[in-house]
């Protein structure tokens, strides 16, 4: 069953004008039809994920988020993906969304091992999702689940088909410069209560007024995901821990080195006003695939002008401009 994804382009551009109406009726309505799912991850945590299949469906996007977020958020996106042919999983990491939480604070975004973040992914894909035996399997993944994506696909490059990363998280937009972020967080390492505390300038989650977002230009969406936030207190995260910053930093690093280790095609989105990853570490990263011989589509970062950091869930114009990037370069395979 092919869908012409382009039919849905003139609802893609109108959407914000009765958005409303849209959440409250179509998409509340495919919402419930979720089939919410977990399993058990690295040291006993459990991940909770979510599923929409049709047996109509012989295609498959897996959604890896973002840092804070849970599968809740990406509703509407699932239900665009899902109207174009293709059944949608996305997973909550440990430490957010519904997934276990790994401190006594559950507010704090905290790891162990990046790797954790990984090899969850991992064990999902090889022992839940191909037993599905879908004909082809994609990856679409945002921000700090483009580095899981990254990692996971210098593992397993023949595991997916090709794989779509939004605004990964390959180096974090600091407030100071790289080598004293790495001298502070390697000083708290040294003591569990320092290292397991939030990071300088974060803390408790907090509801922040649309004009001061750095993540939409989309006033509605943005309203939107904060009042999942608000509604449900379990899935609050607030900002990450020392240790965190120190793993994320470590782990864009490797995705990098590791780059030469992915064949899988790829295409890389990059939001023009992005100041919550560095947009430097994305040119370092496509550099690195075409310098193994297998560079991402059009061989440098396809730059959504005018974005901020959640591409995904921007105004309507350039929301469309990254779903129709994303779904022809799948279409290609």
């Amino acid at each position: 069953m092919t869908i012409d994804f382009l039919s849905f382009k003139n609802d893609w551009l109108s959407r914000e004008k009765h958005f409303s109406s849209f959440t409250n009726g179509p998409l509340l309505n495919f919402w419930q039809q979720r089939q919410e799912c977990h399993f058990e991850g690295a040291d006993g945590v459990p991940i909770k994920y979510v599923k929409f299949t049709s047996s109509a469906h012989q295609r498959a996007i897996v959604v890896v988020t973002g840092r804070t977020e849970g599968y809740i958020k990406y509703q509407e996106l699932a239900y665009d993906l899902f109207r174009c042919g293709y059944d949608i999983w996305i997973l909550d990491h440990r430490g957010q969304g519904f997934s276990g939480r790994i401190l006594e604070d559950s507010q704090r975004g905290h790891v162990e091992k990046f790797d954790d973040y990984v090899d969850d992914f991992e064990f999902f894909w090889l022992n839940i999702f191909v037993q599905q035996n879908y004909q082809k399997a994609f990856l679409l993944a945002h921000s700090m689940g483009g580095a899981i994506a990254a990692l996971f696909l210098a593992r397993h490059p023949q595991s997916v088909l090709a794989a779509a990363l939004c605004s990964p998280m390959l180096g974090i937009a600091l407030p100071m410069p790289t080598w004293l972020a790495r001298k502070i967080t390697d000083l708290t390492e040294r003591w569990q209560s320092a290292r397991e505390y939030y990071a300088v300038g974060t803390g408790r989650w907090l509801p922040l007024p649309y004009a001061v977002n750095l993540l939409t230009h989309s006033k509605a969406r943005y309203r939107l995901f904060s009042r999942h936030y608000s509604d449900k207190p379990e899935i609050r995260l607030g900002g990450p821990t020392y240790h965190w910053v120190r793993e994320s930093m470590m782990a864009g690093e490797r995705a990098i080195q590791l780059a030469p280790q992915i064949t899988t095609p790829l295409i890389l989105l990059q939001a023009s006003q992005d100041r919550l990853v560095d947009n430097e570490a994305h040119a370092a990263f496509c550099q690195a695939l075409a310098d193994a011989g297998h560079p991402c589509e059009g061989g440098v970062p396809k730059m959504i002008k005018g974005a901020r950091h959640e591409i995904l869930f921007e105004h309507d114009v350039l929301r469309t401009e990254a779903l129709i990037d994303i779904l022809s370069f799948f279409a290609q395979y």
